[in-house]
């Protein structure tokens, strides 16, 4: 009996879901890696919703704007504190104001870097340009 053969699925092939901007996608990427590092193996194409980038993709434009000096260390601190905590700081509390300032910057810049390589719809959700 012969036996069935694995056959990828093409890029071409699969329908990507955009995200809604770049709080979305970072939500996604820190989960991703959340899950990684618990032991799950992670492959495009397989779930429910299919995303048109890889966690990493993510992660490396963080990286471009923080080596490009268009985010500081400030920035990445509460990405990485907040995405762990899936939250986003609220500006109406005296103790998270700059944390959510430094939020909303990285994620206007983040947003444009995204929006450009066709991961994002729309910039940010505080007022950015949509693509559509």
């Amino acid at each position: 009996m012969a036996r069935a053969r694995f056959i990828p699925r093409r890029q071409s092939d699969l329908t990507f879901t955009l995200f809604i901007d770049s709080e979305e996608a970072w939500f996604w990427t820190v989960q991703c890696h959340r899950l990684k590092a618990d032991g799950a193996r992670l492959s495009q194409g397989v779930g429910d919703v299919v995303r048109p980038c890889e966690p990493l993709d993510v992660l490396k434009a963080v990286e471009d704007l923080y080596r490009r000096r268009f985010l500081k260390s400030d920035h990445l601190k509460v990405l990485s504190d907040y995405g762990q905590q899936l939250l986003v700081p609220d500006y109406r509390r005296e103790a998270e104001y700059r944390a959510a300032k430094l939020w909303r910057e990285s994620h206007e810049k983040l947003g444009k870097v995204l929006l450009a390589k066709g991961i994002v719809e729309r910039i940010s959700r505080y007022g950015g340009i949509s693509s559509n």
